[in-house]
C-alpha cells in the first residue's frame, strides 16, 4: 500500500513537471569568461551585490580577477566567506544579515555546492522574510522572485548552477535536507574553467563522480523524460571521457571545459527528473559526519545500484554503451555489470575509499529513517526502498 502511494505520489509530480515554469540559467561561458559578469550584473541595474564563498576559494585567489573586474565597473561588493561545507542555518542568516545591512541588490554564488547552497538559501529568505529556512524545507514553499542570482562554479560536480534546489544542514539535529523551488534555479551560470585548474585532485574526482550520481539517478529514474534522458546520456559521455584526465592531468583545459558542461547537464537533468537513494544516503553522511557529498555519492553509488538488481539494468546497459565501455555483442545484463564495475574502478583509479570510517552503529538506524524519509515518497527510484534495504546499504559502506 505505501509503495503505491509513493509511486501515485511521483506520477503526479512527473505529470505536473511540463507545465511548470521552468527558468533557463543564461551561460556565459569559456576561459576568462567570469571577468565578463560586472557588465552583466550592471546592465540589470545592480550596483551592490553579496557573494557568499568559503574560506580557501578567498585565500586560494580565485575570485581575485572577479573583485577587481567589479572594481572596474564600480559594483560596490560584500564578501561572505565563512561558508562551512553541508552549508548550516547559520551560515544563512549570517549571510542574510549582511546582504541586508549592505542593502545588496543581488547575489553571487562562487564556490562548489556549499556556497552555492548558502546563497540560494540567503535568496529564499530575503523572497520570504517572514518564513524560516525550515519552513521552506520540502517542495515548492518559496513561490516567490529571489533577488537576481549569479553562480559561478569552481568544481565540476555538484550542477547547482542549474538546479531548483539547496541542501541544507541543520547544526542542532544533523538533519540534512532539500528546499526545492523553481525560483531558486539562477538567473545566470558562469562556466569558466580556468575557475577549476588548480582544483586538487582529490577534489576533481570526489566532485566529478558526483555529477555522474546526478546523471545516472536521473537516467535509471522513473521520472526521467527525452529531455533529460539526453542531457544524462551526454553528461555520462563527457564524464568517462574527461573525468580521469581531468584528475590525473589538471592543467587540461579541454578536460576541465568538458567536465564543467557535464556537471552543467547533470545537473539539468536531476533537477527534472530527481535523484535517488543514493542522495538519501549521502545527506545523511554529511549531516551526522560531514563527509563530503561527492565522495559520499562515490561510496555508495555501485552498492545502490547492485541493490536495486535487475530493474535497472536497461538504462544501465544504455549508459554503458553512452560511456563507450560496452561491446556490441554483450547482453543488457552484462553491459550493465559493466557498468557498474567501471565505476568501482574509477573510484579505485581515483584513490577513492571503498568504505566510510567512523560510522557508529547507534547512529545508523536514525540515519536510515532519515534517507527513508528523504527518499519516499519523492524520489521516483527503480525500486523503493525499506528499511531493511537502507540498513544493508549502511553495513556496505561502514568501516568495520
Amino acid at each position: 500500500m505505501y509503495k503505491a502511494y509513493c509511486r501515485a505520489y511521483q506520477r503526479t509530480l512527473k505529470f505536473l513537471s511540463p507545465i511548470l515554469t521552468w527558468r533557463e540559467p543564461e551561460l556565459i561561458e569559456g576561459a576568462n569568461s567570469v571577468e565578463k559578469l560586472p557588465e552583466v550584473i550592471k546592465s540589470i541595474g545592480i550596483n551592490k551585490i553579496l557573494i557568499v564563498t568559503d574560506s580557501d576559494i578567498r585565500s586560494l585567489g580565485l575570485i581575485n580577477g572577479l573583485l577587481e573586474a567589479l572594481k572596474t565597473s564600480q559594483i560596490e561588493f560584500f564578501i561572505y566567506d565563512k561558508t562551512v561545507p553541508n552549508p548550516t542555518i547559520e551560515n544563512i542568516e549570517e549571510a542574510l544579515e549582511l546582504y541586508q545591512n549592505s542593502e545588496c541588490q543581488g547575489i553571487i554564488a562562487f564556490g562548489g555546492g556549499s556556497p552555492m547552497d548558502c546563497a540560494k538559501g540567503v535568496g529564499a529568505r530575503v523572497a520570504r522574510p517572514e518564513k524560516s529556512i525550515t519552513q521552506m524545507k520540502g517542495q515548492f514553499k518559496i513561490r516567490k522572485e529571489i533577488p537576481p542570482l549569479f553562480a559561478v562554479p569552481t568544481t565540476s560536480g555538484t550542477g547547482s548552477e542549474a538546479t531548483i534546489a539547496a541542501v541544507i544542514t541543520d547544526s542542532q539535529s544533523h538533519e540534512k535536507y532539500a528546499i526545492i523551488d523553481l525560483n531558486l534555479m539562477p538567473h545566470y551560470a558562469v562556466l569558466d574553467p580556468l575557475l577549476t585548474i588548480k582544483l586538487p585532485a582529490t577534489i576533481t574526482a570526489a566532485t566529478g563522480l558526483d555529477a555522474l550520481t546526478h546523471a545516472v539517478e536521473a537516467y535509471i529514474g522513473k521520472s526521467n523524460t527525452i529531455e533529460t534522458r539526453k542531457y544524462s546520456i551526454e553528461a555520462v559521455r563527457l564524464i568517462y571521457g574527461n573525468l580521469y584526465e581531468a584528475y590525473s592531468n589538471g592543467s587540461n583545459l579541454a578536460a576541465r571545459e568538458n567536465m564543467q558542461k557535464a556537471a552543467f547537464l547533470a545537473g539539468a537533468a536531476f533537477t527534472r527528473a530527481y535523484v535517488g537513494n543514493v542522495h538519501a544516503i549521502a545527506h545523511t553522511l554529511g549531516g551526522f559526519y560531514l563527509v563530503p557529498h561527492g565522495l559520499a555519492n562515490a561510496i555508495i553509488l555501485p552498492h545502490v545500484l547492485e541493490h536495486y538488481e535487475k530493474t535497472v539494468h536497461k538504462p544501465l546497459a544504455e549508459l554503458a554503451d553512452a560511456a563507450g565501455i560496452a561491446e556490441g555483442s554483450e547482453t543488457i545484463d552484462q553491459k550493465a555489470v559493466k557498468f557498474i564495475n567501471s565505476i568501482k574502478t574509477l573510484n579505485s583509479k581515483m584513490d577513492i575509499p571503498t568504505k566510510v570510517s567512523g560510522i557508529k552503529d547507534s547512529d545508523i538506524p536514525i540515519m536510515a529513517d532519515h534517507a527513508l524519509k528523504e527518499a519516499n515518497p519523492l524520489y521516483p527510484v527503480p525500486k523503493i526502498f525499506n528499511k531493511d534495504d537502507m540498513l544493508k546499504i549502511y553495513g556496505l559502506i561502514k568501516e568495520a
